[in-house]
């Protein structure tokens, strides 16, 4: 039965990026050659061995991301001490290293393996320089103001459940009584 009512029409929906076709593959097959490896080092070693080896990079891996928080958060301090933000040049691959640190304690050899690699300064000079170039790249082929319109649109929920799209515009001139020191949060008033 129908009630006059024009059935809803849907947008077709947007293409799948490839990132979201393949990253489960390629976290399922990561896993696999992970659990393979495993097996076949404990195969040859011990399984005493592994659990061994497992546990250091477990060690290994959460010193390494606390001495990196450290060190980023020393950074931090000293640059608000001077006034300032921190500079690039005081991050030192802090970030890196965290991701090294994470990579070691997530239980697997690949995973060690590339921790261990991003540990090395040259490494992570070179993957740095390399994310770096990547983000601007990304950055600069986006759609202009993309983002700043973001925080300017804003949306409303009519109990229909339909949205209705718009701007939100401040109009200096229809509030003159407003001063800088009148605004105050909306719980405080």
């Amino acid at each position: 039965m129908t009630t006059g009512a024009s059935t809803p029409t849907y947008p077709a929906r947007p293409r799948r990026s490839r990132v979201r076709t393949f990253l489960p593959l390629g976290v399922a097959a990561w896993l696999v050659l992970e659990i393979w490896l495993l097996t076949l080092v404990a195969g040859a070693a011990s399984g005493f061995a592994v659990f061994l080896l497992l546990v250091a990079g477990f060690v290994l891996g959460s010193v390494v991301i606390k001495r990196a928080g450290r060190r980023a958060f020393r950074n931090l301090n000293e640059a608000l001490q001077r006034g300032g933000a921190p500079s690039d040049s005081d991050s030192g691959g802090n970030g890196l290293m965290m991701l090294g640190g994470l990579l070691l304690m997530i239980p697997g050899l690949i995973s060690d393996a590339v921790g261990l690699l991003l540990l090395i300064p040259p490494v992570q000079k070179a993957v740095g320089r390399y994310a770096e170039r990547t983000f601007d790249r990304k950055l600069r082929t986006a759609a202009q103001g993309s983002l700043g319109d973001a925080f300017q649109q804003a949306r409303m929920h009519r109990p229909d459940g339909k949205v209705v799209q718009g701007e939100v515009i401040r109009d200096v001139q229809d509030r003159p009584e407003d001063t800088p020191e009148d605004r105050r949060p909306p719980l405080t008033r």
